[in-house]
């Protein structure tokens, strides 16, 4: 059970990274104020960097380390766990991976000075 909440907390987190930034675009068409909050803006940034450098690195992330060390080599999960894991992980060479988070790192510091956070009250 540990390993599933694991599980949907790191497919939270990707799609908090993935739906930000089109959130972001989309919002800043429309003028919508909280897209330019310097903190929601801040752990964006903060959340795809943190990607981006254990890619570059070559570390894994410590949610699948994680989730590996609870499963260990069985393969229990509920239909929500496989539902999840099958939409969060895909069978691709790692250097496809490492470009995609790369690139999507750039687009994200790029938005960032394109569309930059305002301080409150500006």
């Amino acid at each position: 059970m540990a390993a599933d909440l694991i599980l949907v907390v790191h497919a939270a987190f990707v799609l908090f990274v993935v739906a930000s930034l089109p959130a972001i675009w989309v919002g800043a068409a429309f003028g919508w104020r909280w897209v330019r909050n310097r903190w929601f803006r801040g752990l964006h940034l903060a959340a795809i960097a943190f990607v981006v450098i254990e890619t570059v690195l070559g570390f894994m992330c410590p949610l699948t380390i994680w989730e590996d060390a609870l499963r260990g080599t069985s393969d229990e999960r509920g239909f929500i766990a496989r539902w999840v894991h099958g939409w969060l992980f895909y069978q691709w060479p790692p250097w496809v991976f490492n470009a995609i988070y790369i690139a999507f790192g750039l687009a994200v510091a790029l938005t960032w000075f394109l569309l930059p956070p305002r301080k409150r009250g500006a």
